[in-house]
């Protein structure tokens, strides 16, 4: 049977990755926080976008490249930040890095991974982005930005929407912490899933290898101590504007819902931002994204670049932002999903998947470009 027949979507993707991933890295990955209301919505506000196909349209051929930040993508999606990666899967990144280089998408790097800039920005050739937690230290921050340039990153994502970790309360029940604590039952959880731990010992603990340079300990644990004391910036608009004076790239704000938010962005001077609630990871009275996206483009479209992410699913999905005016998507979830069930193999495969969805999709609405999905209403 074929990889597309077996796994032809993200959710059976997620399912297998859910029996190969021990409890605590798919419940770190899986979870959101609170009730988990917010991940229903953004599911629930998602389907429930409609659009009307026109018939009769002839045959057309298809063009889904999309020109972001001085770029030609191949399609209009990306992989976006996920912190701690390793542990959903060992070398997730390399993994990631490398599908951005074959398939010409953006893949970006958090500043809580487990691999470095130094490792990720040459694989990716020329289509990392670095993803920053704003550090407290303003010599580390200038550092990681240099850093990053250093190692051909081209876009700084800056996330703003973590003022503080939330809770997540799945996780606690799971055990997941920073630093780990091995109990018998974190042991037992790793053992019943051989080829993750096999693949961890090979590859080695997780590590935070881009801020570990930063700590006078090298071991995990006790590097992990430090992270939050690290990156707890606790941004604030002026932080932005020196970001922004530093970064000699395009620079974009990761974690916007309102249109006040999305002015002062512009009035910032970033040349993009992502609509996103985290994932319904962070604030579970957030609103779902795909419900706020049409009044920010309304109120900002043209000023910057907009994307999206939190909740897609499906190529249907990306096509359903699109419509509203999104000029880019990202996933996090989705993409981790492939590389845990499916190892190296794991990006193409979540690339293919939701080409071909988008595709389908595209021919049946009638749309021959990503211009074409522009809403009309």
């Amino acid at each position: 049977m074929s990889m597309e027949n077996r796994y032809p979507s993200i959710p059976y993707l997620a399912e297998r990755a859910r029996r190969r991933a021990p409890f605590f890295a798919w419940e770190y990955l899986a979870s959101g926080t609170g009730h988990e209301a917010l991940l229903k919505r953004n599911r629930d506000a998602m389907n429930a976008v409609e659009m009307v196909p026109r018939i009769l349209k002839g045959r057309f051929s298809l063009d889904l490249s999309t020109e972001l930040f001085g770029r030609r993508y191949s399609v209009p999606f990306g992989a976006g930040p996920v912190g701690l990666s390793g542990l959903m899967w060992p070398r997730t990144e390399i993994f990631l890095a490398e599908t951005a280089a074959r398939k010409n998408m953006p893949y970006a790097l958090s500043t809580t991974a487990n691999e470095s800039p130094e490792v990720i920005g040459p694989l990716a050739a020329g289509n990392g982005w670095f993803q920053l937690y704003t550090p407290v230290d303003p010599e580390i921050r200038a550092d990681l930005l240099k850093r990053a340039a250093d190692s051909g990153f081209t876009v700084l994502v800056v996330t703003v929407d973590v003022p503080v970790g939330s809770r997540r309360e799945r996780q606690l029940v799971a055990g997941v912490s920073v630093p780990p604590k091995f109990t018998p039952a974190t042991l037992f959880r790793a053992a019943i899933r051989p080829t993750w731990s096999l693949a961890t010992l090979r590859h080695g603990i997780p590590k935070f290898r881009t801020l570990e340079t930063y700590f006078p300990t090298k071991s995990f644990a006790g590097a992990a101590r430090l992270v939050g004391q690290v990156v707890d910036g606790r941004p604030d608009w002026e932080m932005l504007r020196q970001l922004r004076d530093m970064w000699k790239g395009p620079m974009v704000l990761k974690g916007v819902l309102s249109t006040e938010d999305a002015h002062l962005a512009v009035e910032a001077g970033v040349d993009g931002i992502v609509v996103s609630n985290h994932g319904g990871r962070q604030f579970d009275a957030a609103p779902p994204t795909i419900e706020v996206l049409p009044e920010i483009v309304a109120a900002v479209g043209g000023k910057l670049r907009i994307l999206f992410d939190s909740g897609i699913e499906s190529g249907l999905d990306i096509m359903r932002a699109l419509h509203l005016g999104a000029d880019f998507c990202l996933l996090g979830r989705g993409f981790l999903y492939g590389t845990a069930a499916l190892g190296a193999r794991g990006g193409d495969h979540v690339y293919d998947i939701l080409r071909a969805d988008l595709e389908t999709n595209m021919i049946q609405y009638g749309a021959a470009s990503i211009a074409d999905l522009r809403r009309s209403d």
